[in-house]
Order: C-alpha cells, then structure tokens, then sequence
C-alpha cells in the first residue's frame, strides 16, 4: 500500500491526512526524521513559513527533507510550495531549493484578504475551487517547471518532475482531483 507522509508540526495537516485516508492512501503524520523511511511521498501542507522555517531542525531537519525530496515525491500547499522554492524576499524564510520557482510570500494579501476562487486546471476541463490564505504567489519559474493550474492568467499549480506545489489549500475542499492529480504523477 502506498504510504504519504503528510509533515505534522504546524499548519492545516489534519485536512491531509483526512484527504489521503478518503483515497484509500495510508497516510502518515511526520514528526520526526524516522517517519519518512518508509513513505512513497511527502505533503508539506500550509501554515505559517516563518512558523515552520523556525520548528524544522530539532527532531527532523531540513537536510532530512532534502534528501528525501531527492528520490521522493513531495507535495507544497502555500507554505510548503514557499518552503519547497528557490527564492523569497522574506529573509525570515529559509527554503529548501527544490523547486526552480521564486515564490512570494503573501503576494495576494493579509488574512482578511484571503479568498476562494475556481482555477484552471491543465488536466481537467472542470475548474477547481480553490481557497486562497494568505497565499503565496509564483513570481517566476524555470524552464523545467510546468504550470498544472492557473488563477487570472498566473500559475497557482506547479510541478517539476515528482514535486508538486500549488498555492492554495486542495486540502480544505472535498475535491480530491489536486491529491489524485500528485499520487497519479508525482508519486506512482
């Protein structure tokens, strides 16, 4: 059975593992660097990235993600697309460079700001409503970087090759097309 990881010390985790355990996915709360010897893949889910940037490193490091991310497929919902990035204004952020993508942190405004919206999807013709808190905004990608959804013209959604990260929350919907979407092509 396949095994997800879903990194539990902050942020809307819970709603992950809820949406893996709808899919028949044995999913898994990471807390600690032995949680992800035996995962197929990783969801760093939103939160605060300041919050995380300051909690990774004392039972599970960033070198630990790192070099799963390597060989593992990973999943980046707003503060875990920003942590997974190759660049942030905010020095407070420290990123894992996974992703060759600058990521904004905030770029569509403060907490009363946040907002949901339908995006655009490359695979599937039915707009995704998406829920945006805080969210970050993908200033700039590489050319090994592939828009999987849209918003106004911007991409929302990226993936480069098993990484995945979108900025908004898939996990506070009950439409699971965005977490099949990264078992189907990132994961399997």
């Amino acid at each position: 059975m396949t095994q997800i990881g879903v990194l539990a010390i902050q942020g809307a985790f819970c709603k992950h593992l809820d949406i893996l355990h709808s899919l028949h996915v044995k999913a898994i709360p990471v807390k600690y660097a032995k949680d992800l010897e035996s995962l197929d893949g990783l969801i760093i889910p939103g939160g605060e990235s300041t919050v995380i940037t300051r909690q990774l490193g004392f039972r599970l490091s960033w070198e630990d993600i790192y070099h799963f991310a390597q060989e593992k497929a990973v999943f980046g919902t707003c503060a875990g697309l920003i942590l997974m990035g190759k660049g942030c204004s905010d020095p407070r952020v420290r990123q894992l460079g996974l992703m060759n993508a600058i990521i904004e942190r905030n770029a569509y405004g403060s907490q009363i700001e946040s907002f949901t919206e339908d995006v655009t999807l490359s695979f599937d013709t039915y707009p995704f409503h998406a829920v945006f808190i805080r969210a970050p905004k993908i200033l700039k990608i590489g050319k090994d970087v592939e828009i999987i959804a849209s918003f106004q013209g911007e991409a929302v959604m990226i993936q480069q090759g098993h990484l995945l990260g979108a900025a908004f929350h898939p996990e506070l919907t009950n439409d699971t097309r965005v977490h099949e979407y990264f078992m189907h092509h990132c994961v399997n």
